[in-house]
């Protein structure tokens, strides 16, 4: 039963980081990978906004009883999307000089908010 569920989630993961994928194009991001993986973690998206590269966290909320998707981004998952990011620089070769922003999609109910930069850099 526990396999279920954690398909479940999975599959409505993926289809609301389609989504925030699509409304990030909109506004003029190029999307290099989504659900990158490596042995640290996982980035929801991994795209360009000009001429930084931004990892993205998606969090999609039903509803707000229990809180917001923004706050489910907390210092310990911040500190995670770090390593990743970190990981992904170094496997990709990526100059340390490369600008780096790391941003916040929140999906509640139908609606999409964009926080930019919503956390410190590297």
């Amino acid at each position: 039963m526990r396999e279920n569920k954690s398909i479940n989630k999975r599959t409505v993961g993926s289809k609301y980081e389609q989504a925030a994928g699509e409304f990030l194009i909109n506004k003029g991001y190029r999307i290099i990978a989504y659900n990158y993986r490596c042995k640290l973690g996982e980035i929801d998206i991994i795209a360009l906004d000009g001429d930084e590269l931004v990892f993205v966290e998606v969090k999609y909320r039903a509803s707000s009883r229990y809180g917001s998707p923004m706050e489910a981004v907390d210092y310990r998952k911040q500190n995670k999307i770090y390593m990743v990011a970190n990981y992904y620089l170094m496997e990709q070769h990526i100059s340390k000089y490369t600008k780096v922003r790391f941003d916040v999609v929140g999906i509640l109910g139908k609606e999409i908010t964009l926080i930019k930069n919503a956390f410190g850099g590297m």
